[in-house]
C-alpha cells in the first residue's frame, strides 16, 4: 500500500509539473528550498548551488519529460537544493543541447535527454554530440512499436508498407529528423524500401495526439506513451520492435513475424539520461551521480519504471559511456545503409 501511494504521488507530480510546463514553459521542484534529507549528498565541496537548472530536450508530457520530473523530485531532496525544470524543444532536442553547452561547466545546468544527440553529427543536425557531455546517470531504455488509431484502415505493418510502396501517401507523425519515429522509419526503409510522408511534432505526446485524431496515419510509440491507449482500444498496436513479447502487451505481434530481417537490428530502443557539459569537475560529477543513483533506487521510482515498462540500466561513468558508444555505432551504421 505504501509503494502504491508513493507511485500515485509521483505520477500526480508528473501530471502537475507537465501541466505547468505546458502553460509556462518551465517548472520548479518545490517553492521553498528543500532541506537536505538524512544521508544527503549535498553541500560537498561547496556544491550544489542553491538552485540547479534541469533542461529537458523534449516537450511536456512526452516520454523524456515523464521520466525526468519524478526523478528530479527525488534527487533534489537528496541534494538539498531545488532542481528547476524547463522544457526547451526544437530541432530534435538540439536547442536544449546547445543551451546547456553554452552554460558554465559547473554542474549548475543539467541536460535531461534521450538518445538523439548521439546521432547529431551523423545527421548534420549539430556539431555537438554526447561526446561533448559527461553522462551523470543513464536511467534506462525501452521497447517501441508501430501504432495506428482505432479507426485506421491498416491492420498490419505489411499493409502500411504495401500502401506506401504502391504510391499511397502514408503519413507518419514524427518528432523531427533524428527523433524516434524518424529513426524507425529509416529502419523500415532499409528493410522494406517503403518511404512515408513525415509530419513533425515537438514531442511524443503531440505525435500521439495527431494519430489519435486521425491527422496522421501512424507513428512509432514507446510502450510508456501508448499503453493506456492500448488498454482503452484507442490505439491499434500493429507490431512491437522487439525480439521478445512485452509481457503486459503479449498479444501484440513482433515485427520479425512480418519482416525477419529486423532481427539484425534488435534489441534496439531509445534511452534516457542526465548529462553535464564536458569539463565539469570530477567531484561535481560524483555528487550528481550519487544523488541520481540514490533517487533512481527509490522503490517508488522503480515501481514507476515498471509501470512505464522501462528497461532499467542505472549506469554511470565508463559503463554509461560504453553503452552510448555502442548504441551510436549500431544506429549510425543502420542509417548509413538506409
Amino acid at each position: 500500500m505504501k509503494t502504491r501511494k508513493l507511485l500515485a504521488g509521483l505520477l500526480a507530480a508528473v501530471l502537475a509539473c507537465s501541466l505547468l510546463a505546458g502553460c509556462n514553459g518551465d517548472s520548479a521542484g518545490h517553492e521553498d528550498e528543500p532541506s537536505a534529507a538524512e544521508g544527503s549528498i549535498g553541500n560537498v565541496i561547496g556544491y550544489p548551488p542553491k538552485e540547479i537548472s534541469g533542461i529537458i530536450q523534449w516537450g511536456a508530457g512526452g516520454g523524456t519529460d515523464s521520466l525526468m520530473r519524478p526523478l528530479s523530485i527525488l534527487a533534489q531532496d537528496i541534494l538539498g537544493t531545488n532542481i528547476v525544470l524547463t522544457n526547451k524543444t526544437g530541432e530534435t532536442g538540439s536547442v536544449a543541447v546547445q543551451y546547456v553547452y553554452d552554460q558554465a561547466a559547473d554542474g549548475a545546468t543539467l541536460l535531461m535527454g534521450a538518445e538523439n544527440p548521439a546521432l547529431y553529427d551523423t545527421l548534420g543536425i549539430s556539431e555537438l554530440t554526447y561526446d561533448n557531455f559527461t553522462c551523470v546517470f543513464l536511467i534506462g531504455d525501452e521497447t517501441t512499436g508501430v501504432v495506428v488509431g482505432k479507426d485506421s484502415p491498416y491492420s498490419s505493418l505489411t499493409e502500411i508498407v504495401d500502401a506506401a510502396k504502391a504510391g499511397t501517401e502514408v503519413t507518419l507523425a514524427t518528432t523531427g529528423t533524428g527523433g524516434l519515429p524518424w529513426e524507425v522509419a529509416a529502419m523500415l526503409k532499409a528493410v522494406t524500401g517503403a518511404e512515408f510522408t513525415q509530419v513533425p511534432y515537438d514531442s511524443d505526446a503531440s505525435a500521439k495526439a495527431a494519430v489519435l485524431s486521425g491527422e496522421c496515419d501512424f507513428t512509432i510509440s514507446k510502450v510508456q506513451m501508448g499503453y493506456q491507449e492500448y488498454k482503452s482500444g484507442e490505439y491499434k498496436w500493429l507490431c512491437m520492435l522487439s525480439k521478445e513479447p512485452v509481457e503486459i502487451m503479449s498479444d501484440v505481434p513482433l515485427i520479425t513475424a512480418e519482416y525477419p530481417e529486423f532481427e539484425d537490428y534488435l534489441p534496439w530502443g531509445p534511452f534516457y539520461g542526465v548529462f553535464v557539459k564536458e569539463g565539469t569537475g570530477e567531484q561535481v560529477i560524483k555528487v550528481l551521480s550519487e544523488a541520481f543513483s540514490k533517487a533512481y533506487g527509490d522503490s517508488s521510482y522503480q515501481t514507476m519504471l515498471g509501470y512505464f515498462n522501462i528497461n532499467p540500466l542505472g549506469l554511470t561513468g565508463d559503463a554509461a559511456k560504453d553503452y552510448i558508444a555502442k548504441w551510436r555505432t549500431t544506429t549510425a551504421e543502420l542509417l548509413t545503409d538506409k
